[in-house]
């Protein structure tokens, strides 16, 4: 390797060393500008909570040993959501490909489901599957396997049409443009739609959770409100910032 390039990979690294020193640096300020602006009574301590308070909320969640189960019921309802509704919405998109007409007998549906608040599916889903984990999956689905479905969908027809051509041209079949052509061109969309699938997973099961659930962060949120412990309904909102984080950070890394 020379100069030039041990150079330029030192000054990518220090790029990135300095961004991470500053989102760090954001981060700490704002977390002690809010104890600060808490503790001397200049925001209201009881509205807007405070880092030390929302600590010792969490802790004495984790000393009752409600936490951690908390935190599992909500990741695997996340997780389980997630998987189905990318493996629901990639086959669809790969079928709606393979099939044209398949998209246009279906696409004013599937706007017509994607456009509907899925808040006043709630209760007939409660009705149907019941008060349970069931009720959150499926209302988590209607959220993320649409979005996930167009989003692939719309990657695979703008594949670069010459080269499906020259495919053609040395008598591939479709399925071989497909597995050898389509899905490796659109790699990117396909994780571009794995981190918009996370997120829509995660409003979706947490408005489950506002619906039905017994257990799981949504349900702290909930309780929280009701009881009017902000201290609770603050430290549930940060706990789904931190597994979205979580969750993001994984999947950059399946992109690396």
């Amino acid at each position: 390797m020379s100069q030039d390039q041990k150079k330029y990979l030192r000054k990518i690294k220090i790029n990135k060393f300095i961004v991470l020193l500053i989102q760090l640096a954001l981060i700490i300020t704002f977390i002690l500008m809010w104890e600060y602006l808490s503790t001397k009574e200049i925001i209201n301590s009881f509205i807007f909570s405070s880092p030390s308070k929302i600590i010792k909320c969490l802790y004495d969640l984790y000393l009752n040993n409600n936490l951690l189960y908390h935190i599992w019921i909500t990741l695997k309802e996340i997780i389980i959501s997630f998987l189905l509704g990318f493996l629901i919405g990639f086959i669809l998109a790969v079928i709606f490909y393979m099939i044209p007409i398949l998209k246009k007998i279906f696409d004013p549906f599937l706007t017509l489901i994607n456009s509907l608040p899925k808040v006043s599916l709630g209760p007939l889903l409660i009705i149907w599957l019941g008060a349970n984990t069931s009720s959150i999956i499926v209302m988590s689905l209607l959220i993320n396997t649409i979005v996930t479905l167009i989003s692939i969908y719309n990657g695979l027809i703008s594949t670069d049409e010459y080269k499906i051509k020259m495919f053609k041209t040395f008598k591939a079949t479709k399925w071989q443009i497909l597995f050898h052509l389509v899905i490796p061109h659109n790699k990117e969309t396909i994780i571009s739609s794995l981190k918009l699938n996370i997120s829509m997973s995660l409003i979706g099961v947490i408005m489950g959770e506002f619906l039905v659930s017994k257990a799981g962060i949504g349900y702290l949120i909930l309780y929280g409100t009701q009881v009017f412990n902000l201290n609770l309904v603050i430290s549930g909102i940060i706990l789904i910032m931190f597994i979205s984080f979580i969750i993001y950070l994984l999947i950059n890394t399946l992109e690396k």
